[in-house]
């Protein structure tokens, strides 16, 4: 009854602030939403003092809701098979390169310059985070995110390519950074753990390639089951069992969840959709995933929004934000750059081009849930606040702003 109990509170927020967004403020949906849950956030917090047990009831609320399992366990699935069903392949074949490339060598390089730059910057500021945690922070700050990433482009206008290699990136980099993250946290957590190249290499490529292939068979399976009935009520339960089933089954055996359902989305969505269904039931298809994606992301960026409830004095790491925005900006810059100069690339990357990537790179839920994951300890609240800081700038700025530069570094775009 708890469950329900919170997640109708969330869906009633989410519609109200929807609708307020639409009504008042009219900026992209999920910025709208996460913009008035931190307005709300902090009139709470302003009125603590007046309404204590107002302010505790809802902190309570949030911290009984385990945000990273809801996420990573439940809504990432979800919503990345739901971006993926949309993906063109023959666009993704023509970026290939690029996405391979950004989605794994850009994550390594971010995370270890991040990880660099921190380490040496916070002294300066009177802080003070051990190596291995300042490592932590990049790698999980480093992948780009497809929620953020996925739902902002629609309004960016940019050109076609671009917005692939935007896409793809996103899409594809958890598996790479959540080893990474895993990799590094049981070392700051003192967990032994074989760290050979040959080990962590299994390990990156047994979450890739197993992701990739369970991935592709669900979508095979699923297509053609499909084919067989098409009817379009039964067709849109089987794309459920298979996000559902899919994530349990990956789950299991221990591969990338997010992944697999980027696999069969993009078998779904492509193959499934030419061969498999009807007009009528790829509209259906198409539109159920798409208010699934609408309803998951309004719930998502409140959850960020209200995250400000769960960082006591949130003003206190005013200049931890800022100079971990400066960094997470200064690496990504690097680690897009960095590779156009020594691939060779089937196109030039133009000034533009980079810009647009390195401003594009939004970060978003996956990264405040990775921080959440971490143990109990005494940097913990460091990172999490840092986090918090990157992920609405990102957002709220970043992702404001990506369409006005478009228009301008790209004119023919």
């Amino acid at each position: 009854m708890e469950l329900y109990y919170s997640f109708s509170v969330l869906i009633v927020l989410a519609s109200f602030f929807s609708y307020l967004n639409l009504r008042f403020l009219k900026l992209p949906s999920t910025i709208g939403v996460m913009v008035i849950a931190m307005l709300t956030s902090i009139v709470l917090v302003i009125t603590g003092n007046i309404f204590p047990k107002t302010l505790r009831h809802f902190s309570t609320l949030l911290q009984d809701v385990d945000f990273t399992e809801i996420l990573m366990g439940g809504m990432l699935n979800f919503l990345l098979f739901a971006g993926a069903i949309h993906i063109n392949l023959q666009d993704l074949r023509e970026q290939k390169l690029p996405i391979m490339i950004f989605s794994t060598i850009s994550v390594i390089i971010s995370t270890f310059v991040v990880g660099a730059l921190l380490y040496c910057c916070l002294p300066i500021l009177g802080w003070h985070l051990p190596f291995i945690y300042c490592l932590l922070f990049g790698a999980l700050i480093s992948p780009t995110d497809p929620i953020a990433v996925l739902s902002i482009l629609k309004d960016a206008h940019v050109p076609k390519s671009l917005e692939t290699k935007v896409a793809g990136e996103s899409l594809f980099n958890d598996g790479v950074a959540v080893v990474i993250f895993a990799v590094i946290l049981q070392l700051a957590q003192g967990s032994e753990m074989d760290l050979s190249i040959t080990n962590i290499s299994w390990l990156l490529v047994k979450e890739a390639a197993g992701g990739f292939a369970l991935g592709a068979l669900l979508g095979l399976g699923a297509s053609n089951a499909i084919r067989k009935i098409d009817d379009y009520k039964v067709s849109v339960l089987i794309t459920l069992s298979v996000v559902m089933g899919g994530y349990l089954l990956a789950h299991a055996i221990h591969i990338s969840g997010p992944l697999t359902m980027v696999a069969a989305g993009i078998v779904i969505g492509n193959y499934g959709k030419r061969t498999a269904m009807s007009a009528i039931t790829k509209d259906y298809l198409n539109k159920f995933w798409e208010l699934i994606d609408d309803i998951l992301n309004a719930i998502l960026f409140l959850f960020i929004g209200f995250e400000l409830l769960l960082i006591p004095n949130i003003l206190g790491y005013s200049s931890l934000g800022v100079i971990c925005i400066l960094i997470v900006l200064l690496s990504r810059f690097l680690s897009i750059w960095f590779p156009t100069l020594i691939i060779p690339f089937k196109e030039k990357f133009s000034r533009g081009t980079i810009k647009i990537l390195v401003w594009g790179g939004l970060r978003g839920g996956v990264s405040i849930a990775l921080a959440l994951s971490i143990d109990e300890g005494p940097y913990k609240l460091l990172l999490v606040a840092a986090t918090y800081f990157v992920v609405v700038f990102s957002i709220i700025v970043q992702g404001l702003s990506i369409g006005k530069l478009a228009r301008r570094v790209l004119p023919h775009g």
